[in-house]
């Protein structure tokens, strides 16, 4: 199995399992009183299952991003240009030269 494959399974799988702590704090706390409305409806376990299946998704996603942009290349330590000042420049000092805004497009406008 490729290693990015390998990586998305792993974060994949733990961002489901955060949210199912989430979730089941979500339901230990009765936050907006979700505990009784599970508890008390028949269908109480698929809203259960939708939400930690939304919920999987978000933290996945973010799971998975983090981990990415955790990863390190171990050549970006060298400086790759750009960097160049104006002082090296082999025409010497930049010199600012005003131009007209204007052409004879503007002129015939105008009137």
């Amino acid at each position: 199995m490729p290693d990015l494959i390998r990586l998305y399974i792993k974060h994949v799988l733990i961002g489901y399992a955060i949210a199912a702590v989430f979730v089941v704090m979500l339901l230990y706390f009765d936050i907006a009183h979700l505990w009784h409305l599970v508890s008390t409806s028949d269908k109480g376990w698929l809203a259960v299952l939708v939400l930690w299946f939304a919920n999987g998704v978000v933290f996945a996603g973010v799971q998975f991003g983090i981990a990415v942009m955790n990863m390190k290349d171990d050549d970006d330590d060298e400086p790759r240009g750009g960097k160049r000042q104006f002082n090296d420049h082999p025409q010497g000092q930049m010199i600012p030269i005003r131009i007209a805004a204007g052409g004879p497009d503007k002129q015939r406008q105008r009137h």
